[in-house]
């Protein structure tokens, strides 16, 4: 386990009685939890909500109703934590789309050519997926839940945690001034999401908040779910996605649920949010460089109203970096870096950094100081920040401290520029593109021999004129 004596011994080496807080029921905390279980005697999951007896969203995941997709990096975690977890996915109904033979797409002018599928999503709810890991992960006796209860500051000090102290919410809970109570743990995770409020927390006992980088591009997006009147989408497609780019800053797709309803969802800048009422959402499809979306829009029916959502900057804490903070604090998932959900990377990080988590603990090279497993845990979620930063650095209006673009990165953004002309039609670069956008091979990929000469030596593919309404078929 974490050591917790700053380097005088670990966990491993501990006696029994050793309790794990984690601060934080969504996906990042369960699967922590999920991972501490096999080093602690105890570990207690401390959640604000309380937990849907079913697939349902938790009012304390506000962006729980829009557009998810689980990434192949993802998937590949999840098996690993959970062996078999994708294909009970896939048996609770969940969608999988093959990339790209099943999506009719476009990006910076170019519709994708529907090859033959080199990777595979999942685009069900994100309730669903919740459910079922909530379901393996508190099946564990160690693990136990206190819900309803939020976590307003630790305890211990500068040097090292020794718990948290909580506050029960809701009808139960005393008005005004209720005390907290504390609940003693020899480590605590932090995977409160977005809205953390952990600096406080530190700063509360004499340690260091960590620095913060912020990209934010003013994105907003609004959702809808529908059900289709046809059999399909008026095509073999799965479904249909429309991205962004510095030059078509609106976007929006559709996005198959396990329940055969379809998500829809609707994006743009600051200053040109998508509206929420029926009409407006409708017509704002209408501004898309081909009107396939807002025509099927107009034929579907609606199953619910239109929801918005507007909290969508890139935020990274820098836990990594040197600071005076305790032993025994770590930060996950969201609470410690978190994404603009438009590029689907939150559920994939949150399932790699579990798996970053357990390999840190488990490694038998190194004693798991904090300083160590939380370096882990940052790596874990480098690749998706520069895959979303780097790409919402250059979107018009954007904000925050890590905008700038620095010179080292200039010869670099040329050659990704290179990159994403050929990636929607050129069978080398697409491949590789995608390994990457998914978190199943690093960006080191991109610059493999066969890739490179692509990219530096090779034509811009023919793409199609219009919507690919038809898969290609298969060549060879």
């Amino acid at each position: 386990m974490v050591d917790t004596t700053q380097g005088q011994g670990s966990w491993r080496q501990a006696a029994g009685g050793r309790h794990a807080v984690v601060v934080g029921g969504s996906l990042a905390g369960l699967l922590a939890a999920h991972v501490l279980a096999e080093h602690a005697d105890r570990v207690t999951i401390v959640e604000r909500d309380r937990f849907p007896d079913g697939p349902d969203a938790r009012p304390g995941v506000p962006q729980g109703r829009h557009a998810h997709v689980l990434l192949e990096g993802g998937q590949l975690a999840l098996d690993a934590l959970l062996p078999g977890f994708t294909p009970e996915l896939r048996a609770s109904g969940a969608p999988r789309i093959g990339m790209p033979s099943d999506m009719v797409q476009w990006q910076s002018g170019r519709w994708f050519r529907r090859t033959h599928a080199t990777t595979y999503i999942y685009t069900g709810s994100r309730g669903q997926i919740e459910h079922l890991v909530r379901a393996r992960v508190l099946a564990n006796p160690v693990i136990r839940t206190v819900t309803s209860t939020e976590a307003v500051g630790l305890l211990g000090d500068a040097s090292r945690v020794r718990g948290v102290l909580l506050r029960e919410r809701g009808e139960g809970a005393k008005d005004g001034g209720q005390e907290p109570r504390t609940l003693a743990a020899d480590v605590v995770v932090d995977a409160s999401g977005r809205g953390s409020r952990a600096s406080q927390w530190l700063s509360a006992i004499g340690a260091e908040p960590p620095e913060e980088e912020t990209i934010d591009t003013g994105l907003a997006y609004a959702s809808r779910i529908y059900r289709n009147k046809s059999d399909n989408l008026g095509s073999d497609s799965l479904g249909y996605y429309v991205y962004p780019s510095p030059a078509q800053v609106c976007s929006g797709g559709v996005l198959p649920l396990e329940d055969g309803r379809y998500l829809v969802i609707l994006s743009g800048l600051r200053g040109d949010e998508p509206p929420t009422d029926e009409e407006g959402f409708t017509a704002y499809a209408a501004r898309f460089p081909h009107p396939f979306i807002h025509d099927w829009l107009r034929e579907a029916e609606p199953d619910t109203p239109p929801f918005g959502f507007r909290q969508t900057s890139n935020l990274r804490r820098r836990y990594d970096r040197p600071g005076r903070r305790p032993a025994g604090f770590l930060a996950t998932g969201d609470a410690l870096c978190t994404f603009n959900p438009i590029y689907g990377q939150g559920m994939a990080v949150a399932a790699m950094s579990a798996v970053a988590l357990r390999d840190a603990l488990a490694d038998p090279r190194r004693t798991p100081t904090t300083a160590r497993v939380q370096q882990a845990l940052f790596e874990a979620s480098r690749q998706a920040w520069d895959i979303s930063a780097g790409a919402d650095k250059k979107m018009p209006g954007a904000v925050g401290n890590a905008v700038t673009v620095r010179a080292v990165d200039r010869p670099a953004g040329w050659y990704l520029s290179r990159v994403q002309q050929r990636y929607p039609g050129d069978p080398v670069v697409g491949p590789a593109f995608r390994s990457v956008l998914t978190l199943t091979s690093p960006l080191t990929a991109l610059f493999a021999p066969k890739v490179a000469r692509a990219v530096l030596l090779g034509p811009v593919a023919r793409t199609p004129g219009m919507p690919p309404m038809t898969r290609e078929a298969a060549s060879g």
